[in-house]
């Protein structure tokens, strides 16, 4: 029976005509993965219990940790903009006037394929601790308060309130799906000067925001970025909380949220109190530095337990959280072999030609509709089934955060590939930044980075089992807390999480088909 089995499997496993490409997930990996799978679905089988709010466990505070040291100590920290500044920069001058081979530029090299992969990589043991250094920020900021560290003055912006229609996080999923646009539809990967331009209008956006509206409304309501790592952040094990929460609510000055004379206010306008989500904290440690009470540290707390228990759900929040969901199986579908063909022959069909932006634009489309719609239907499914007199919305915003899971282990798994493969020689890359005097890599060389991977076959495949096995499990986790406080009694709860544990089923078993499919190489 595994025989056959393992035969099925492997035939669904596309095989290119030709053509350098990664290799995909063995199939015997996949089977164990697949009896893994059903071995953690039948363990969530039994009845729930209505009301239940689960465990979020317990948080222990890292009093003398490393990254409430850091923050105490500002020199440290700003130390570490300006190198990251500094590395930015360098990025933008290759990009600019460096050769336009983008294996061979920094700009191309050090973004797509190290830096995308690091940042989401980091979010899961640090949190949203990029957002501290991130050079957007750092340049908007120096430019507009005109001062390294130090509070600047009321004078340097006009600190206008954002819109109503914007103070939410759509700017930012609109932005997510302009970029994926920009990535793969016009191929800003493989392009060093496109990769800058971009770079350079990001921080001229941050800059603009900064000076126009208070605070930092473009980390709160704009970057794609940022809101990424936020959304992400829920699963991490590390986040900024009080050591004693009833310092925080006999605190009457509040200098986490209003600043000090020498600080900065909480920049995106969190009460260090009432916090209980790090989805806009950016670890900026502002909070940190402010607090006259030494009652703000980095805690320590279970996997997970912000998105299965404590988060708060909210409509653009959940919108979001589906977005990032389709917009990265999109993103690993455009990287099979089989997309061009596909591509072409709905270019011949609606009578597209050039760089076939229109059928790429459909594909797009129709890709995020697909994912959009399984989760409306399942939302409404459950909802039907649950039998309960709440509205649809309400079901939809907590049932999202199932995407996060499913989102982030496919984002890794498939960027894994990339990153092992495509990074290698990336220090002769950093010895020759401007790739002076350099060619394109010839097939040679192709075929040896391809065969020489920084970790091998068996560590990647390892990896990629352990990341999907975790999106699963975790997304199992969270419908039944969500479910669980949703309905009014435990039998309704149990037959309509049903649904949403197919839709787990469903996006799971599709990353596990991209991740066997061969990939082909960014650069």
């Amino acid at each position: 029976m595994l025989e056959s089995l393992t035969d099925t499997l492997a035939r669904l496993v596309y095989v290119p005509e030709a053509g350098m490409v990664h290799p995909g997930l063995p199939v015997e990996w996949v089977l164990a993965i697949l009896l893994l799978m059903a071995g953690l679905l039948a363990a969530s089988l039994r009845p729930l219990v209505s009301g239940a709010a689960g465990s979020g466990g317990m948080a222990f505070p890292l009093y003398r940790g490393v990254f409430s040291w850091l923050l105490h100590h500002k020199w440290i920290l700003l130390s570490l903009r300006i190198v990251m500044a500094a590395i930015f920069l360098l990025v933008i001058v290759a990009g600019l006037f460096g050769t336009p081979v983008p294996e061979r530029n920094l700009a191309t090299m050090l973004t797509w394929t190290i830096w995308w992969s690091a940042v989401v990589i980091s979010v899961f043991f640090i949190g949203t601790a990029w957002c501290a250094v991130c050079p957007w920020d750092s340049i908007a900021g120096w430019l507009v308060r005109r001062r390294l560290w130090r509070r600047g003055s009321a004078s340097s912006s006009l600190g206008l309130r954002v819109p109503r229609s914007l103070r939410n996080i759509w700017p930012a999923l609109w932005m997510f799906i302009g970029l994926t646009w920009l990535e793969l539809g016009i191929g800003v990967t493989v392009s060093p000067y496109a990769t800058a331009l971009l770079a350079l209008l990001m921080v001229v956006l941050a800059t603009i925001s900064l000076a126009v509206y208070e605070r930092k409304a473009f980390c709160r309501y704009f970057c794609a970025v940022g809101r990424t790592l936020g959304a992400y952040t829920g699963m991490s094990p590390l986040a900024l909380r009080p050591i004693d929460q009833t310092t925080c609510n006999n605190c009457k000055t509040l200098e986490c949220f209003h600043g000090t004379a020498d600080i900065e206010p909480c920049p995106t306008h969190l009460v260090m109190g009432s916090l209980s989500q790090s989805t806009y904290c950016t670890s900026c440690g502002a909070c940190v530095q402010s607090c006259p009470h030494q009652n703000v540290a980095w805690q320590v707390r279970p996997v997970g337990s912000e998105i299965v228990a404590a988060a708060r759900p909210h409509r653009d929040e959940a919108w979001f959280a589906l977005g990032l969901l389709a917009l990265t199986l999109f993103h690993g579908f455009t990287m099979m072999p089989y997309w061009e063909g596909i591509m072409s022959r709905l270019a011949m069909a609606i009578g597209d030609s050039g760089r076939l932006l229109t059928s790429f634009t459909l594909g797009m489309i129709v890709s995020i509709l697909l994912i959009v719609g399984l989760y409306v239907a399942t939302v409404w499914l459950v909802r039907r089934l649950a039998r309960i007199d709440v509205e649809y919305w309400r079901v939809f915003a907590a049932l999202a955060f199932i995407n996060l899971p499913l989102a982030f282990s496919f984002h890794l798994a498939h960027n894994l590939n990339h990153l092992v493969r495509e990074a290698h020689g990336f220090w002769s890359v950093v010895a020759n930044p401007l790739g002076e005097g350099t060619l394109p890599l010839s097939m040679g060389e192709l075929h040896m980075r391809h065969m020489n991977p920084l970790l091998s076959g068996d560590v990647v495949a390892t990896l990629q089992s352990l990341l999907v096995l975790f999106g699963f499990w975790l997304a199992l986790r969270i419908a039944r807390v969500r479910m669980a406080r949703l309905c009014d009694d435990g039998r309704s709860a149990t037959l309509a999480v049903i649904p949403a544990w197919a839709f787990i089923l469903v996006v799971s078993l599709s990353s596990l088909w991209l991740l066997m499919q061969p990939m082909v190489m960014r650069m």
